[in-house]
């Protein structure tokens, strides 16, 4: 059955009856309920979500400790997704009914300092405030049927048919884009993307490493790839990757498990002369991250953090190798800024200079929702995608 694209005006200026997945309690299946979504308030766009997918944070997400401050339930998760825009609220000019949009989880005003700054994709107006739900007035926009407050994740909230997002989180792109892959846009691929095109900027003949072959880590390997590197080293704990891997550039595989009395970083010293030019540490371990930074090369060794690091765990780096020309940075969401750099790498899509097909390894329907947390919890899935039931 075809995705409807097209939106009622029937609701436009009044709330809205539809079916989200929420998840109430930490590990527990997300349960599909009927819920009411206000209308967009100013500045604010109302989307009828079309796909969405399951990334490893709203796992993270959902699996958080109760206790922690961020751990907020009933919650509506999912942020990577595609849909069209229902209505929008006042002030919104950049989209209007009916355009393809994307939410994107980091807002892009492009009126702040960082915004305007080809130095950053920070926002200085937004980027800064940690609001659990949206991110002007810190209120959500869900309610369900008993009318208790659902909470939002990241301001997209996408596990539901309709979501309401800030306009500084909606990137609009070409009508004839496909639906399945814009969701890879929101996320994890052009985070990986973006920290090897722009980020790292690697070159041809590079050598590269890549601490975790998840979603994140493919899009790096891909991009290297891409980008003429030399040798992709992927660096694992599950020996299945490195056949998956190879289907997206990488050459050489580093299982942690079985380098016996050697480190990772000296054997991946021993494969590149030396340590490789550039390391991406894609999961969000301190010690992982330690390990990457002593895996680059003396001289001109480039780590890029891509990981979360969620422990608050220090890291401890040696001021001898920063001395001697090695250097680590942050990568957040790849460098890029969403609304002008996703329509980019969709116009790359397009033309055949960016492969997104591989990524997609199972496509569910929304009332199928949790065998995506299953297939991702069981190593089974790079992206699954949720297909909605409008």
């Amino acid at each position: 059955m075809p995705i409807i694209r097209s939106v009622t005006r029937e609701y436009i200026g009044k709330p809205i009856r539809c079916k989200a997945a929420i998840s109430r309690k930490s590990g527990e299946p997300l349960v599909i309920e009927e819920i009411e979504l206000e209308p967009p308030k100013s500045w604010e766009v109302r989307i009828k979500i079309l796909y969405t997918s399951l990334c490893h944070s709203d796992v993270t997400f959902w699996k958080m400790n109760p206790s922690s401050p961020a751990a907020m339930f009933p919650r509506i998760l999912g942020h990577e997704a595609v849909g069209v825009v229902e209505s929008v609220g006042e002030h919104v000019e950049e989209v209007k009914e009916g355009d393809l949009v994307v939410p994107v989880f980091l807002p892009n005003c492009g009126e702040c300092r960082d915004c305007e700054s080809p130095k950053s994709n920070n926002c200085s107006k937004f980027g800064n405030e940690r609001t659990v739900d949206m991110p002007r007035d810190g209120t959500s926009r869900f309610r369900d049927m008993n009318g208790e407050v659902v909470h939002n994740l990241f301001g997209i909230s996408s596990f539901s048919e309709y979501t309401v997002v800030d306009v500084t989180h909606v990137v609009k792109i070409r009508h004839d884009f496909p639906l399945d892959k814009a969701c890879l846009l929101s996320c994890g691929v052009s985070t990986g993307v973006g920290a090897v095109w722009k980020v790292a900027d690697v070159e041809k003949g590079s050598t590269v490493a890549v601490f975790g072959l998840g979603a994140v880590g493919l899009a790096v390997a891909i991009a290297a790839k891409q980008r003429g590197a030399s040798k992709i080293i992927g660096v694992d704990l599950n020996e299945d990757k490195f056949e998956i891997g190879k289907r997206f550039g990488i050459t050489d595989f580093v299982n942690p498990s079985t380098c016996k009395d050697k480190s990772v970083s000296e054997v991946i010293k021993g494969m590149t002369n030396g340590g490789a030019d550039y390391c991406f540490e894609c999961i969000g371990l301190a010690s992982l991250m330690e390990e990457a930074f002593n895996s680059s090369r003396e001289g001109w060794g480039k780590t890029v953090i891509i990981g979360v690091e969620m422990h608050g765990s220090p890291l401890t780096l040696s001021p001898y190798d920063i001395l001697k020309g090695k250097t680590i940075t942050g990568s957040l969401f790849g460098g890029l800024k969403p609304k002008s750099d996703i329509p980019l790498l969709a116009q790359k899509y397009l033309d055949n200079e960016l492969n997104l097909d591989g990524f997609i390894t199972q496509e569910v329907d929304f009332k199928d929702i949790n065998k995506a947390f299953d297939y991702l919890q069981q190593g089974m899935s790079i992206r699954c995608i949720i297909r909605m039931d409008h």
